[in-house]
C-alpha cells in the first residue's frame, strides 16, 4: 500500500506563477501539482494536494492528516511567519514534515529569517523554485522508507 502524503499550501501560493518575473518563478500553481502528482506517481506515493488562504482550514487539514496521512510536506507561506496554531498542530505529528519554500526566505525581508514551521519540521527545503516541491516528495519517501 503507498504512503499516503499531504502537501499543504497556505494563503497566496494560488497565485504562483502569475507575476512571471515575481519571487516565485513563472509556474503556475495547477502545473506544480500536476508535477508533484507525476513526481508522488514515481515514487509510489499517494499524494493529497491543498491550497488554503485560511490559517485555520490548515489546522484542519494537519489535524486530519494524523489519522489519514503518513507524512506532510507544507508551505505555510506567509503563515510560516506568524501562526503559533499551525505549529502546534504540527508538533501533533507523529511522521516526518518537510517544511518547503519557493524562494530562499534567509535572502528576503528580515521577518522571513524565523519560522515557526520549522521547529516541527524534520527538514526544510527553500530557495529552488518548483523544483523544491518535487525534491520535498523525494525526501519525504525516502524518510518513510527508512522508517519501513
Amino acid at each position: 500500500m503507498p504512503h499516503r502524503v499531504y502537501f499543504l499550501n497556505g494563503p497566496n501560493a494560488n497565485l504562483y506563477g502569475l507575476d512571471k518575473h515575481g519571487t516565485y518563478g513563472s509556474e503556475s500553481f495547477a502545473s506544480i501539482e500536476q508535477g508533484c502528482q507525476r513526481h508522488a506517481g514515481a515514487l509510489e506515493l499517494t499524494l493529497e494536494f491543498r491550497q488554503s488562504n485560511h490559517e485555520g482550514v490548515l489546522v484542519d487539514w494537519i489535524q486530519e492528516a494524523r489519522h489519514s496521512a503518513d507524512a506532510i510536506i507544507i508551505n505555510a507561506a506567509g503563515l510560516t511567519y506568524s501562526s503559533v496554531p499551525i505549529l502546534d498542530a504540527l508538533l501533533a505529528f507523529d511522521g516526518p514534515i518537510i517544511e518547503v519554500h519557493m524562494s530562499n526566505i534567509w535572502q528576503r525581508e528580515s521577518f522571513r529569517h524565523h519560522s515557526y514551521v520549522s521547529k516541527a519540521a524534520t527538514g526544510v527545503v527553500a530557495g529552488l523554485g518548483a523544483t523544491g516541491y518535487r525534491l520535498a516528495l523525494s525526501a519525504v519517501a525516502e524518510l518513510l522508507e527508512d522508517r519501513a
